[in-house]
């Protein structure tokens, strides 16, 4: 595994990049700015990215971490690595500013820090470092797979924090089948235009999608976005009203389009939002084995229920956190 790191000035990477080599045998590798930079006798320093990148491909298995990723020509190289995952750091200008400080009174603090930055430089200076359209980290960032949000003051409680997100989970490297299909389910729901709630689904057998489905009004009928569904449109309470739905649900949508012969025992349902209960009795019919969901609905226990008799397999799936994490509400949880 090979975590990259990047963020704004004072916004803890160094500090994330220490958690990874102390609590999980990370070990660091450096990347030189510029050809002129000095070439140190250290073995972990690189003068270009294709050097460092080769050395990480002849030794995947173990576990590296860098803060060097500083432009995206250099990501773009990275990315393309299965064992490559981009984490940023960032907190707000106050918070590093804060930890600016803090730097200047250290007795490890470098040569280079300017003690009579004022505040406001400091903030021009963060403001180019991230926005300069000729190198700023606003692109890297957009790009990470984690953002975290760091605003601890304390080591001891950061690391603590950082514990609970399982940075080293492989399936932030390569989806888990579950994982793999429920993000089809979700790029599925991107496709509903329903106006009460977007739905994806997919039906597996065997490890190999049969179907998809999204809800939304029946071929032939006027989309339910234009109208096409008045008790949808009219933004009527869950549960109410469903008799007088036009829309097929995304589970149904499913079932129809691979057909009964297609499913067959073992096949495996998977749905972003817990299957309603008119659902769950078609699919207990159809003979699939297991139903997965990532949120729930409003009718989750009857749903239960009804899938404990037929005896289908019903979990909730709970990938790793991704996409932007306050580490002080983690920590809260």
């Amino acid at each position: 595994m090979f975590v990259g790191l990047c963020g704004g000035i004072c916004s803890g990477k160094r500090t994330v990049a220490q958690y990874l080599i102390e609590h999980h045998g990370f070990t660091r590798l450096r990347l030189q700015h510029s050809a002129n930079e000095p070439l140190t006798d250290d073995k972990h320093t690189f003068r270009t990215i294709d050097d460092l990148v080769n050395f990480v491909t002849t030794q995947w298995q173990r576990r590296w971490v860098t803060t060097d990723v500083y432009c995206e020509a250099v990501l773009d190289i990275l990315v393309r690595r299965p064992f490559f995952i981009l984490i940023s750091v960032d907190a707000p200008v106050n918070v590093r500013w804060k930890r600016f400080q803090r730097r200047l009174t250290s007795p490890t603090s470098s040569p280079q820090l300017d003690e009579d930055l004022s505040l406001e430089d400091f903030v021009l200076r963060s403001d180019d470092h991230l926005f300069n359209p000729n190198g700023g980290l606003l692109p890297l960032i957009s790009r990470a797979t984690i953002r975290l949000l760091n605003t601890s003051s304390d080591l001891a409680h950061l690391y603590a924090t950082l514990g609970k997100l399982d940075l080293t989970n492989e399936d932030r490297l390569r989806p888990s089948w579950d994982q793999y299909f429920m993000q089809l389910a979700s790029l599925a729901a991107q496709r509903s235009n329903c106006m009460k709630r977007r739905v994806g689904c997919v039906l597996v057998r065997e490890k190999r999608v049969i179907s998809t489905g999204y809800n939304g009004t029946p071929r032939g009928l006027k989309n339910c976005g234009e109208g096409g569904c008045p008790r949808c449109n009219d933004a009527q309470g869950s549960g109410v009203g469903l008799s007088t739905c036009l829309c097929i649900h995304a589970e149904e949508n499913a079932l129809l389009e691979a057909g009964r012969e297609r499913i067959r025992e073992g096949a495996i349902l998977y749905c972003d939002t817990c299957p309603c209960l008119t659902c769950s009795i078609k699919i207990a019919q159809v003979g699939i084995s297991e139903v997965v969901y990532s949120q729930g609905y409003s009718m989750d226990g009857e749903t239960a229920a009804v899938f404990r008799e037929a005896g289908v397999q019903l979990r909730q799936f709970s990938p790793p956190p991704n996409g932007l994490v306050h580490l002080e509400k983690q920590a809260i949880a």
